[in-house]
């Protein structure tokens, strides 16, 4: 076959057009798409009791939509997110929010361009972070974390005071993601969406993580080719169609029709 090799960016740039043309996100409001994204979360078995957090910005300055306290994320449903403000005061909806989202307002106030958190205590993010290690990406369905997963060393404790708040905001830095040595994990995303999509990959990141490492130290992908999958994972298209068909899956697979 003697056709010339085209570059890259060629393909690139058609995907981007096709996906732009073809794939069209589902219309929700605010309180939907975090019930899906709690759905999500319970359908990959992330829960961990009621430790798993999620928040979403508010559009009132200083306050942010969360779960309300005392639901598993198996349970959400659009009406059981409530709004509050800096001192978790309910604002909007009833019940309160768990106390230990404290630290999402730390994160929120240093960085303007997140706008939705996930915490859990995922299995396998929770058994890198018992072993205290820091994610290694080693494999291309771990590459939406690539020079993108921060690593705290040392648990700061419960975090419900605002020490905790200025520890794990700086920690997190510029980056969308964190493992929490002896603790769990974070996630902060653009929008709720990329914040669950981060989510999903990072548990699987860790779980294989974790596997791989029976057969001996890992080694991590180039640098170059990391951050090029990066980028074209984390496109909008990409990431809004992926939470589109994750919540659909929390409805369970349909029949096949037949004849």
């Amino acid at each position: 076959m003697n056709t010339p090799l085209r570059e890259k960016s060629y393909f690139d740039q058609r995907a981007t057009q096709d996906m732009a043309k073809h794939l069209h996100d589902a219309k929700r409001s605010r309180a939907e798409t975090m019930a899906y994204a709690c759905r999500i979360l319970a359908m990959t078995e992330q829960e961990a009791g009621l430790a798993g957090q999620i928040s979403v910005r508010s559009d009132r300055p200083g306050a942010y939509w969360t779960l309300r306290f005392g639901l598993g994320f198996d349970e959400a449903k659009p009406e059981d997110f409530i709004e509050v403000d800096r001192d978790l005061n309910t604002l909007t909806g009833d019940g309160m929010a768990n106390p230990a989202t404290r630290f999402h307002l730390w994160v929120y106030d240093a960085r303007p361009d997140v706008n939705a958190i996930i915490h859990t205590h995922s299995p396998w993010a929770s058994a890198l972070a018992a072993a205290r290690q820091p994610l290694v990406i080693a494999q291309m369905d771990m590459t939406p974390l690539h020079d993108d997963c921060a690593f705290l060393g040392e648990w700061p404790g419960v975090p419900i005071a605002d020490q905790e708040g200025v520890i794990i905001s700086e920690a997190l830095g510029n980056k969308r993601a964190i493992i929490l040595a002896h603790h769990g994990y974070l996630t902060a995303g653009a929008t709720c969406e990329e914040a669950t999509y981060l989510s999903v990959y990072l548990e699987r990141a860790a779980r294989l993580q974790v596997r791989a490492q029976a057969f001996g130290p890992l080694t991590p992908v180039d640098d170059t080719l990391a951050k090029e999958a990066h980028d074209y994972l984390l496109k909008k298209s990409i990431v809004n169609a992926t939470f589109d068909y994750w919540s659909r899956q929390t409805h369970g697979v349909p029949p096949l029709a037949t004849r």
